[in-house]
């Protein structure tokens, strides 16, 4: 594998959040009966003209600000040919030699905690195609123009990625920031994000660029690395058995984890573009950039970097909680509302709550378990009321609706034992019940220690305060 070095670029199809299509009044709502959404101007129809949606022009402009690249005072839309079953007017509505913007940049943060930036080329507007359906029927293929004319946008980076890895972050990175501008919801099961991978292998050490697959409609993080690393392990092998890697389309089966060849690939001749005679050039005024640059919200890494500042957290924590509007929301709220230090909510949130809202397959805004919630239970651990075991206990009862953290202590009697001569009762029973444990410890068996831990905690039901516990156990074993 150090023989070779991959090359990887994505393209990123983000579908905005407008309420009508780009070029008509037609609905972007998902989930409607199949074609009930689909209008004369989305269908072509002799006769029918397209007019562009502003609200996508704008959403565009904030993408372009956020990624700080540059915003095209005079775009151009143009016709993008090529035929297949759910393009029903035989042609896409997109942008070629003058995109609204280009040259941006972002910065991943890669393991070692290196900063890498990688160059977006471009960011055009385009319409969405119908859908193919291939499960509905035994003998043929349906389609769907309900999606058709939505507006997306295209985000194409430059091949400055080296592995699945780095293509992942950049990718989570693009979802963060379309989620934080409300310009998509990202969903990605619904297809309101999606990617395209182009990845290709030179030896190590080299400039010159390899020959270039692109891997198609991939619609999950996992999916895209595992088709990465799939597609560079199969490169590898065809270059080191003496073969050529073929330029092609290829698709991700996710049953198999393989990629397999879809067609050749096209070039950009292949699609005989030109500018498209019905729409008349996009100009954008400054003052209308200028703002829309006022109205940006917050973007992931300044909220990362006031959380550390405001809060004490760790560049990682930071990140972390940052990387989702709601989360990082929801540990404000928790911090506010708490005494505990900002590191232990950190701890939960990322923890216990993420985990439970794995499990459940839900977002941290269906949480049953509300910042306030969550910081009763952490103040009730910072004032010594209940032990981190037990409030494991308490998290689940309050998940599962059982109330909030001070009433189920009060019901199931859960407050830790605090008082010394209690817990010293406690301790002088375990050591006289383990006396061969005892002379272990007393002859350099330091590890035996945990042992009578564990034994005052299962005689107090986990009641006892582990710290006390500790200090007590190591005063009488001397």
């Amino acid at each position: 594998m150090t023989a070779w070095e991959a090359v990887i670029g994505l393209e990123i199809h983000v579908q905005l959040d407008t309420r009508s299509k780009i070029f008509s009044a037609a609905s972007t709502a998902f989930g409607a009966e199949p074609n009930t959404q689909a209008c004369a101007v989305d269908l072509g129809l002799p006769g029918v003209l397209p007019v562009l949606n502003l609200e996508a022009v704008r959403m565009a402009i904030m993408f372009g600000l956020a990624i700080d690249a540059t915003i095209a005072q005079r775009s151009v839309f143009a016709r993008k040919n090529y035929f297949y079953p759910d393009l029903p007017k035989g042609y896409q509505i997109s942008q070629y030699e003058l995109p609204i913007v280009e040259r941006g940049r972002l910065e991943i943060t890669l393991e070692n905690e290196v900063q890498k930036v990688i160059g977006i080329t471009r960011a055009h507007l385009e319409e969405d195609a119908g859908k193919s359906l291939h499960e509905e029927f035994e003998d043929f293929t349906a389609v769907d123009l309900n999606r058709a004319g939505t507006p997306l946008i295209e985000v194409v980076s430059e091949p400055d990625m080296r592995s699945a890895k780095e293509a992942i972050l950049y990718m989570k990175k693009i979802h963060s920031i379309v989620r934080y501008l409300g310009i998509s919801d990202g969903n990605m099961q619904e297809g309101s994000f999606r990617c395209d991978a182009n990845v290709s292998m030179r030896p190590a050490g080299e400039d010159a660029y390899g020959t270039r697959t692109e891997i198609k409609n991939l619609n999950s993080f996992r999916f895209v690395e595992r088709a990465i690393d799939f597609e560079i392990e199969r490169q590898i092998g065809v270059l080191e058995d003496g073969g050529e890697v073929v330029q092609e389309t290829r698709l991700y089966d996710a049953g198999t984890g393989e990629t397999r060849s879809m067609r050749s690939k096209e070039e950009a001749n292949d699609y005989r573009y030109f500018p498209d005679p019905d729409l008349l050039p996009v100009v954008i005024a400054q003052d209308m950039v200028d703002a829309i640059r006022a109205q940006l919200p917050e973007l992931p890494w300044e909220k990362a970097s006031r959380l550390s500042t405001e809060y004490g957290l760790k560049g990682h924590d930071a990140e972390t909680l940052a990387m989702s509007r709601e989360l990082a929301e929801y540990f404000e709220r928790t911090a506010k509302h708490t005494d505990a230090d900002a590191k232990l909510a950190v701890n939960w949130i990322t923890g216990e709550l993420s985990a439970a809202l794995n499990q459940d397959h839900l977002e941290i805004t269906e949480s049953p378990v509300s910042s306030t919630m969550l910081a009763g239970l952490l103040n009730r651990i910072e004032d010594g009321t209940i032990s981190g075991k037990i409030a494991k206990d308490v998290f689940r009862s309050m998940w599962t609706g059982e109330g909030d953290a001070d009433s189920i202590i009060e019901s199931r009697g859960l407050r830790q034992i605090t008082d010394d001569s209690e817990l010293e009762t406690l301790v002088d029973q375990v050591l006289q019940d383990n006396p061969k444990q005892v002379e272990q410890f007393r002859s350099g068996k330091d590890k035996v220690f945990g042992f009578f831990v564990g034994q005052v905690m299962k005689q107090s039901g986990g009641k006892a305060n582990p710290k006390q516990v500790n200090d007590l156990l190591r005063k009488k074993l001397g």
